[in-house]
């Protein structure tokens, strides 16, 4: 596997190297050692799937808060989404800055995404599947999330959004 740092501290994309023969490639996407030999956290507990029928659905922009804090490994198996993270946590010097990028069905990339960080994504075609792997379980009390266009983070999307559920369109406004 690659690992690219983005320009938020600990957040890596990964791009699974590929073996290719007659038949097709193989590759790893998954190896507790190499990230763990990278500094990232290799435990995960939980995977999960979002499907999405329709171009321009919004999910995001959610996390975990302590002791549940989390960390994700998200990977898009059919389709494309344009997927953002932002870095909450106070003592970085990227706080409350962003980072997207394109993650679809033919590039295989994967993005890792630390503790206290929010994630979420918009889907570039319809009949978008996106595969996640968590660090920690879900616990509700624990959920927390910010709006997809507060003005505090300033996140640009490359399309319109067109289907939003009520609770990521109601998160309040970030106050640090």
């Amino acid at each position: 596997m690659i690992f690219r740092e983005t320009k938020l501290k600990g957040a890596f994309i990964i791009e699974p190297e590929r073996f290719e023969d007659e038949r097709g490639f193989f590759s790893r996407t998954w190896c507790r050692k190499e990230f763990g030999n990278h500094g990232l956290n290799p435990a995960l507990v939980q995977c999960n799937i979002s499907f999405n029928k329709k171009k321009g659905t919004l999910r995001g922009m959610h996390y975990q808060t302590a002791p549940h804090a989390e960390v994700k490994l998200v990977r898009c198996t059919l389709g494309s989404i344009y997927d953002v993270i932002i870095d909450l946590r106070p003592d970085s010097e990227t706080y409350k800055d962003w980072f997207g990028v394109e993650l679809n069905r033919d590039n295989h990339k994967m993005l890792y995404i630390p503790e206290n960080f929010a994630h979420g994504f918009l889907t570039l075609e319809d009949n978008t599947e996106v595969f996640y792997q968590m660090s920690e379980f879900y616990y509700s009390e624990c959920a927390r999330g910010v709006r997809w266009n507060d003005p505090a983070f300033s996140i640009q999307w490359p399309i319109e959004l067109s289907i939003i559920s009520n609770r990521d369109r109601d998160c309040p406004d970030y106050t640090s």
